[in-house]
């Protein structure tokens, strides 16, 4: 495993992570999810990811028994969790990054993930009817108690981490120093472009979700939808018509003998190609069973396979970002 910095900060990551979106709680339950995270853990990983809204809630209570059964050292790992969207329908309990949630929503996450703190903290979505300044506090405050070592962002615009990122330096207060995007081959505008100041005017870090594109990257919906796949899982019916566009389903077979080529699947190929990019400090997989989590890992050994020749097939079968 390799690790990076986490933007300008000091902490490192590896390069490839584990989250628990969608499976905790809905594919996996305890004792799943904890073979999984060792095998992550066995590979060098020690970024596991989580969200208050994952599972509403149980995510978070799943992760932190794994990691009270399997008792590793605290300061070997790294855990993460996300807040907006909240757990309960109350005007200041859902949708938003007001103080009074967020000082409330770090004390719950702290208590089903049975951890003194958490290492990243991010702001789940942007919450126009907050002042920034008002968010920018709350998680100064948030890191000045010792509940979070790090705070950020999760899909804000550049415009918006600017104007957190200005509060905090104005007011001497905790900067945010990462961004969690969506980023793959077919989602790309956001890093590569929208962002693209922001790494070295503010040193910026990612880590960045669905390298997959929801498994569509893995070829496995390329003769329809498996039987066990989370697009059959209830309330994903959005998801099973996404990955069965005609048009990126003709790009995925374009790019399996590329893969084939290489000696790697389609999915290590597309985890490959997203830590070809420096700006990106980890890359955050998912799996429900430990082979799945080792298969990923080997995407690391295509990497240095990934020279200019084959980029550039690649961004002629998916296209480049404007």
């Amino acid at each position: 495993m390799n690790y990076r910095r986490l933007g300008n900060s000091g902490l490192k990551l590896s390069e490839l992570s584990f989250g628990s979106w969608v499976t905790y709680g809905a594919q996996l339950g305890d004792d799943s999810a904890r073979e999984c995270m060792a095998a992550a853990h066995d590979a060098g990983v020690n970024f596991f990811d989580n969200a208050e809204v994952y599972a509403k809630g149980k995510s978070e209570i799943i992760m932190g028994n794994v990691l009270k059964k399997l008792g590793w050292r605290r300061e070997s790992y790294v855990v993460s969790t996300k807040f907006f969207w909240g757990l309960n329908d109350g005007p200041n309990e859902k949708n938003t990054l007001n103080r009074k949630y967020l000082t409330q929503a770090i004390d719950a996450s702290l208590a089903r993930l049975q951890l003194d703190h958490i290492d990243l903290v991010f702001c789940h979505r942007p919450d126009p009817e907050t002042p920034i300044e008002e968010t920018v506090w709350a998680m100064h405050d948030m890191i000045r108690a010792g509940k979070a070592h790090y705070w950020g962002t999760s899909e804000w615009s550049a415009a918006e981490i600017m104007a957190a990122w200005q509060i905090a330096e104005r007011h001497h207060l905790a900067k945010p120093v990462m961004e969690q995007p969506q980023y793959n081959l077919f989602h790309r505008q956001r890093v590569e472009n929208d962002y693209a100041r922001l790494y070295g005017d503010l040193g910026l870090g990612l880590t960045t979700w669905s390298p997959l594109a929801s498994g569509r990257l893995s070829g496995k919906y390329n003769d329809g939808i498996p039987k066990d796949s989370r697009a059959t899982l209830k309330g994903y019916a959005w998801l099973a018509e996404s990955v069965l566009d005609p048009v990126k389903l003709k790009q995925v077979r374009s790019l399996a003998p590329l893969a084939a080529d290489l000696g790697c699947t389609m999915a290590q190929l597309a985890l490959a190609w997203c830590l070809k990019n420096p700006n990106v400090s980890s890359v955050i997989t998912g799996a429900s069973r430990p082979s799945q989590v080792i298969e990923n890992m080997k995407a690391l050994d295509v990497v240095p396979n990934l020279g200019t020749d084959v980029m550039s097939k690649i961004d002629a079968i998916v296209g480049v970002p404007a």
